[in-house]
Formats: structure tokens, C-alpha cells, sequence
């Protein structure tokens, strides 16, 4: 396959009209006798995105646990441009984590949205700032279950989550920081002790600015530390519900585009109509482009990862920096870059084709077009 005349999003982070030549599901560095051309002229050409963080979507949870969930949410993703996955598991007992972990074993990509890892949000949470996880199984950071855990999903989990400030934190990511990506997440942390688990190995916050301290001129919690800690990456929700356009600009102020990454935190719902549904086990009323427990807390997106890049860059983020958000910085971050992440010789090839208005025109999946 040859896209020809297509503005191309180079791994230096601008943008160069050329071609892009793909034999099999590969990128390659030239196929020039190859007949099967798309003709791109006046199109954006981007690496397929990468959401390390979501639930669900088309009506599916990847808390199901079924084969069937995770073949529908991985064609779902792939369809609107999201071309490889780490979904996120909740707060739950045990065995419905075990089931999740193994089922996830056992996927085979056959189509769709391609499975490159989990992400393990919870138990090891606060209740304090637990949002809409589940209270009744929360736990202590505990290396061993992390371990066993793991070892079910078959090496899968690529970001744990964990509130700091609970008994054992520390221990837990010492031990765990060369295994794992972990995250500080859903927690009551002040800025000392957030700024002490950066230092003993966590390198990622979820979803900056929820289900965590706000950032204070005398109190700046998580997102002063993570702010002071260079290595520190941090998801943020660019849906226009969970955080204002005026604190996403702001906060590429303050991070800049090599620190961000961009996440959908979406959950079943997204894709479907207005209505109830399921979050972790608890039920969600879902209004236009809001999702909500019964309490009024918000419970994950309605939106995917290609509506929220797509809503950055209508608040003002630039293209550029956008899809760094959404589709290096992820790669990066989890360790999948030297295959996925960019339009580059040798690496899959996921390409996204969008107009000049940035809407989804073409999905190539592994050098074919899907959409």
C-alpha cells in the first residue's frame, strides 16, 4: 500500500507532505511498485491512537471479562481511529479480577484495536477519593497480589494505580518501580508524600486533577509534586466534563506536550444512546456528554480518545501537540515505541487519515484499511 501526498506526521512532531509506503503490516522505506494507492492530497496523516486508559465503549465493559466484550471493544476503537489498547480494570473482589486478568490472557487480535496491555486501576485506592470505585474492595498495596494478579493476565499489566498515603504504598513501589509503570491515582496524597512516591519509583498520575487534591497555592498535592518531578507523565481527560478548556490549556503551560498524555477514561456508554449503565459493578446515568453515580459523581467519559484529541485541539491545544498527547507519549510511556507510536520504517502500520478540518477520513490497522 502507498498513501501518496499526504501531510505527515514525522517523530520529530511536525508535519511534511510525502508518502508513506507499507508492505504487509509493516511501514517500510519504499514500495514504490505497489498498486494499491490511496491518494491522501490535502490530508492529515497521523499514527493510529493509543488510549491506555478507558473502561468500555459500544456497550461493553472490559470488567466483563468475555471474549465477546473485548472483540467489540477493540472494533469499536479501531473504527474511530484508536488502533491499540490497555484498558483499565476497577475496584473488585478477587475473583472477578481473576477472571478479568485471564480472560485477557486468552484474547487473540483477530480484528480490531490491537490488546498491547491493562492498565490495573485499583484496588490499592483511597476511600477518600475513591470516585466511582467501588468501597466494599478497596485494599492495602499489597506486591504480592500485584504479582499474582499479573501473572494470571500473562505479564499484561503495563500501570498499576495507587494512592500513596495508604499503609504499605511506599514498600509497594519500591519493590514494583522496575516491573511496572505505576501510577498515583485516586488519592488524598499532600504534596510531601506524592513527591516521596515519585522519588521511590512512580513515574504517572491518572487523570490529572481527579480524585485528588486540588492544586493550591499553599497545598500543591499531587499536581505540584508531579509538576516538580521531571519524569513524572500525567494523564489528562480532554472530554470538556472533567476538566475546563481553560485548565487543559493551562496545564500544557505548565507540563508541556512531552509530558502529557491524553486518555478517553471512557466506560460502556460511550457509543451508545442516553441511559443507565454499569461502572465497576454500580450504576451510571448517562446524559448528553455526562455520565453520573447517583451522588453526582462523575464516573468515567462518554467520549473516546479520537473525540477528546479532536476536542483539544478546538480548545486551542496545537495539532501537533495533540497528537503527541494521543499517540507518542502513550507508546512511550508503557514501552511499546519501538513498534507502535509513529510513522516510521519497521513499526506497525497504524496510520489515521483526517481531513483539514480533523475529522476521521481513513483507519489503515496493520497496513489495512479499515474505515
Amino acid at each position: 500500500m502507498i498513501i501518496k501526498n499526504a501531510k505527515v506526521y514525522l517523530e520529530t512532531g511536525v508535519f511534511e507532505k510525502g508518502d508513506i509506503y507499507i508492505r504487509d503490516d509493516r511501514f517500510t522505506e519504499n514500495n514504490e511498485n505497489d498498486n494499491d494507492i490511496i491518494e491522501a492530497e490535502g490530508l492529515y496523516a497521523i499514527p493510529g491512537l493509543i488510549d491506555i486508559h478507558f473502561h468500555g465503549c459500544a456497550g461493553y465493559d472490559f470488567c466483563d471479562g468475555s471474549l465477546e466484550a473485548l472483540a467489540a471493544i477493540a472494533n469499536y476503537q479501531a473504527q474511530n481511529g484508536v488502533t491499540s489498547i490497555c484498558p483499565a480494570t476497577m475496584t473488585l473482589d478477587d475473583e472477578s479480577l481473576a477472571k478479568i486478568f485471564t480472560n485477557a490472557s486468552k484474547y487473540r487480535n483477530e480484528s480490531g484495536a490491537t490488546l498491547i496491555g491493562i492498565n490495573m486501576e485499583g484496588p490499592y485506592l483511597s476511600y477518600a477519593k475513591r470516585g466511582a470505585q467501588k468501597a466494599d474492595f478497596l485494599r492495602r498495596p499489597d506486591a504480592e497480589h500485584f504479582r499474582k494478579m499479573n501473572k494470571l493476565s500473562a505479564n499484561l499489566i503495563k500501570l498499576v494505580s495507587i494512592a500513596p498515603e495508604e499503609e504499605g504504598a511506599m514498600t509497594f513501589i519500591k519493590e514494583l518501580k522496575n516491573e511496572v509503570v505505576i501510577s498515583i491515582a485516586h488519592t488524598n496524597a499532600d504534596y510531601e508524600t506524592a513527591l516521596e512516591a515519585f522519588n521511590n519509583g512512580a513515574s504517572h498520575v491518572t487523570h490529572l486533577y481527579n480524585t485528588m487534591p486540588p492544586f493550591n497555592h499553599r497545598a500543591p498535592g499531587v499536581v505540584g509534586a508531579a509538576f516538580d518531578y521531571e519524569k513524572a507523565k500525567v494523564e489528562l481527560i480532554c472530554d470538556g466534563i472533567h476538566v475546563q478548556p481553560s485548565v487543559i490549556r493551562a496545564t500544557f503551560k505548565i507540563f508541556g506536550d512531552d509530558r502529557i498524555i491524553f486518555i478517553s477514561d471512557s466506560m460502556m456508554a460511550t457509543g451508545m444512546e442516553d441511559g443507565q449503565y454499569y461502572l465497576g459493578g454500580q450504576l451510571v446515568t448517562v446524559k448528553g456528554d455526562k455520565a453520573t453515580l447517583s451522588d453526582g459523581t462523575i464516573a468515567g467519559s462518554v467520549s473516546n480518545l479520537m473525540k477528546c484529541m479532536q476536542k483539544a485541539i478546538s480548545f486551542g491545544i496545537p495539532v501537533e501537540s495533540a497528537v503527541k498527547c494521543a499517540a507518542v507519549n502513550p507508546a512511550k510511556q508503557i514501552g511499546i515505541y519501538d513498534e507502535y507510536g509513529s510513522i516510521a520504517p519497521g513499526k506497525y502500520a497504524n496510520v489515521v487519515l483526517m481531513d483539514e478540518k480533523f475529522n476521521l477520513r481513513n483507519v489503515i490497522l496493520k497496513g489495512k484499511l479499515i474505515k
